[in-house]
């Protein structure tokens, strides 16, 4: 068991993070816990309490901490110099891979963030179509742009397709501009972008939306309304992009988009992202082609060429045979043995998600879209967390991340951890 207080060390950093943060955090985790450092499927905090982590940094770390590929790879171009504004080898040789990896990438261009890629597809499909609405789904999330945060989290979901700010300090016209539909409706958003066909420049989506599975047939109905209709399909693969196959998701289902956007595993844990997809629509970055219709995209660390070192030696390290077999085989386990936890316990809740990317919903019923998520027990949820952490396993507030590296040990202490949580969420209903 991981002790409940942490060192004077610790709670001096928290009391000092409280004083000089927000929330006392970076808008990430709870501010209660400060990380020192990571290795493998491993995390310590200051207090020297370990952890087998399934937070994975909030997914990047698909790899494992400090992978020693990654490391030399780092320390190798560091000496070299850290950034430069220019092509760099380590970025071209990474675009290269991307390109010949993911389905939909002709070409490339990198970002720093998650937030600024989706930014950049979501406005390429404007420079397009030369059309400003967007549709995306509702619970979707795609950044923290004053367009992604429309009817991610509303309380009180409205009628489709009017979104709802998510965020204060959204100027209200923001909201026009975007749609919003059902994710796993095939019908409503074929109907809804068949209506809008002449107002929309794209529709954007996440291929597994958060922790729900696509239905059968769902993507495969966006991909053909929106080829009849000549609109861009963007895929918001920042989570799934070389994590569900090393061609993400659109190669695990089956469905190419016309963009899609790469960030987490694709820099190996540096701030880098990538926004890719045809050539026909990725010459809108190109001013030899466009000219004065050029859509400028400038990025001062854009291209980092330590964040590009790592991205490429992570993904040789993916690109190994049996890479995904043997963590998809790892995560199925998971999933099992915590649905089993869950029913001996005789708790009203289930496991959804994949073997690489899964939680548990303190729900019944199914859950497809956004609107069912509301019916989970968050207070539940939170009990959970605690007693998971308090019994060695960190994770964040929502999603299980597998590695990798995750060890037999790793998973034997999370499935004692899995019983302890269920055991003691059920006394405490008792």
């Amino acid at each position: 068991m991981v002790e409940a207080v942490g060192s004077e060390q610790e709670r001096a950093l928290v009391e000092l993070a409280h004083r000089v943060l927000p929330g006392g955090g970076f808008g990430n985790l709870a501010s209660d816990i400060v990380i020192a450092e990571g290795y493998g499927a491993r995390v310590r905090d200051v207090s020297g309490n370990e952890y087998v982590d399934f937070l994975l940094g909030s997914g990047p770390m698909f790899a494992g901490h400090a992978h020693p590929d990654v490391i030399a790879a780092v320390q190798a171009q560091i000496v070299k110099g850290t950034t430069f504004f220019a092509n760099s080898e380590p970025g071209i040789r990474l675009a290269a891979a991307i390109v010949d990896a993911v389905p939909c990438a002709e070409q490339v261009r990198f970002t720093s963030t998650g937030t600024e890629a989706d930014t950049y597809a979501m406005r390429l499909a404007r420079a397009v179509r030369k059309r400003d609405k967007i549709l995306k789904f509702e619970g979707g999330f795609h950044g923290m742009s004053e367009y992604s945060l429309q009817s991610m989290t509303p309380k009180r979901p409205g009628n489709f397709p009017q979104a709802a700010p998510d965020s204060p300090g959204i100027p209200r016209s923001v909201a026009g501009d975007m749609l919003v539909a059902p994710f796993n409706d095939p019908d409503m958003a074929v109907s809804l972008i068949r209506e809008h066909r002449d107002e929309l420049a794209g529709v954007i989506v996440e291929p597994f939306q958060r922790l729900i599975p696509p239905r059968p047939g769902f993507l495969q109905a966006l991909r053909d309304v929106t080829t009849a209709c000549e609109i861009p399909l963007i895929f918001d693969e920042i989570v799934t992009g070389f994590r569900f196959a090393y061609g993400g998701a659109q190669e695990y289902y089956g469905v190419t988009p016309d963009i899609c956007t790469l960030g987490k595993i694709v820099a190996g844990g540096f701030p880098l992202a990538v926004v890719c997809g045809r050539a026909e629509y990725m010459r809108h970055f190109d001013r030899g082609q466009m000219g004065d219709d050029v859509l400028p995209q400038i990025g001062t660390l854009s291209g980092n060429p330590v964040a590009s070192a790592a991205g490429l030696a992570t993904l040789n390290v993916l690109h190994r045979p049996g890479t995904y077999e043997a963590v998809f085989a790892t995560g199925q386990r998971l999933m099992d043995e915590l649905a089993a936890a869950i029913a001996a316990a005789g708790l009203p809740a289930q496991v959804i998600g994949m073997p690489v990317l899964f939680d548990v919903i303190f729900a019944t019923g199914d859950i497809a879209d956004y609107r069912a998520t509301l019916r989970q027990d968050t207070d539940a949820m939170r009990r959970f967390n605690r007693s998971l952490r308090g019994a060695g396993v960190l994770k964040g507030d929502s999603k299980f991340y597998v590695s990798t590296v995750h060890t037999e040990a790793d998973v034997q202490l999370a499935l004692a951890a899995f019983r302890v949580a269920a055991e003691a969420e059920a006394a405490f209903r008792r």
